[in-house]
Parts: structure tokens; C-alpha cells; sequence
């Protein structure tokens, strides 16, 4: 099955939205206590953050009607791209050398899977 754009594109809308899960995650767990049951329903970024990790991944199995997964699951590795960015953005945590080599990584990788399609 030839991949289609549009597969492509929602895989990647996914893991744009699906990235910011666990950034909320992360804030989520200044605030967890696995003592009180009720902290957890009042935790709005463990909400959130539960919430668009499940809607990226919904849209990443609509897109698989489009294409090989092969190709299609290479794109969901682009989630640690949008993840790194979101830190260094959200979280205030810093790059370094050898994460920047790890993002190049990712790319090429991608562009070498999808001009495999």
C-alpha cells in the first residue's frame, strides 16, 4: 500500500498534539500524591496531559488507514522533536550538544524512512 500525504500529515498533527501530554505529565507530578485519591480527579495537567496523549495517539489510528505502518510509525518518532522544543519552551530545561545531535537524528531518519514510501 503506497502511503498517502494525508496520512502523513495526521500522523504528524498527532504527535504534535500528543507531545504536549507529557509536558502536562511532568507538571502533573509536582503536585501527585498517590495518598490522597482525590488529588489525582483535581490534577488538572495529569487530566490534561492524560487527555492529549490519548487524542495524538486517536489520530495516529485514524491515519493508519492511510499507509504502511513502516512508513507511518517513523513519523510518530517526531513526538520527541515537539517534546524537546515543548521543554525548552514550557519547562525552561536546556539543550545541549549531544540532544541537538539526537533531534538531527530523528530527522534524518525520517526523511531517509519517507523517501522510502
Amino acid at each position: 500500500m503506497k502511503t498517502q500525504l494525508w496520512a502523513i500529515g495526521l500522523v504528524l498533527l498527532g504527535s504534535i498534539i500528543g507531545a504536549f501530554g507529557p509536558i502536562y505529565l511532568k507538571k502533573s507530578a509536582k503536585t501527585f500524591f498517590i495518598k490522597k485519591p482525590l488529588s489525582l480527579i483535581k490534577n488538572k495537567d495529569l487530566i490534561l496531559g492524560t487527555v492529549l496523549s490519548v487524542a495524538g495517539t486517536i489520530i495516529f489510528l485514524i491515519a493508519l488507514k492511510g499507509g504502511d505502518l513502516s512508513v507511518l510509525y517513523s513519523f510518530v518518532s517526531t513526538g520527541y522533536i515537539f517534546v524537546s522544543f515543548y521543554s525548552m519552551k514550557m519547562l525552561n530545561e536546556k539543550m545541549n550538544l549531544l540532544k541537538w545531535a539526537g533531534i538531527l537524528s530523528i530527522v534524518i531518519g525520517v526523511i531517509f524512512i519517507g523517501l522510502g514510501a
